[in-house]
């Protein structure tokens, strides 16, 4: 466990380039493709536009950036109304299994309360090793899968 608590700051633009750096690293570890126009273009929205969501720096001991969170907004008549994903969660490599991770879902929860969302989701490869610990936080995995279709502009 860290010995300073996190702390939490929202991203502004002038965070796009930390931000990337780090997107950067999560998408590399990830093997996810990474298109640096795309994501600046993604996160400049974002951040200009808090009703689809928000960024979150997570803030080690002496304002070290440990990581980020994504969290975006959406409706669902399944799960009573406005719900969330969290999208994105990462940690620096030195910045893991010191309770940063746990921190930051626990502030997601407390925004997502704060704002009336009913249900949180997020999505974890099946090897992410941070999936144990969305399963202690109460996350259920769903017999389902979820199915992604890239649409061209």
């Amino acid at each position: 466990m860290t010995s300073l608590a996190p702390q939490f700051r929202p991203a502004t633009r002038a965070d796009i380039s930390v931000l990337l750096a780090m997107v950067a690293a999560f998408y590399q570890e990830s093997q996810y493709p990474f298109r640096q126009e795309d994501v600046r273009r993604s996160l400049a929205l974002l951040l200009a536009s808090p009703t689809l969501g928000q960024v979150w720096l997570i803030l080690g001991g002496a304002d070290r950036v440990a990581g980020y969170a994504v969290l975006t907004f959406s409706f669902s008549l399944e799960y009573g109304g406005r719900d969330a994903i969290i999208d994105e969660l990462y940690l620096q490599p030195e910045a893991r299994g010191q309770g940063l991770g746990t921190a930051a879902i626990a502030h997601l929860e407390k925004i997502c309360c704060q704002q009336g969302i009913k249900a949180l989701h997020l999505e974890a490869e099946r090897s992410n090793p941070a999936a144990r610990l969305y399963r202690r936080l109460g996350f259920e995995a769903h017999d389902r899968d979820f199915m992604t279709r890239f649409l061209n502009e």
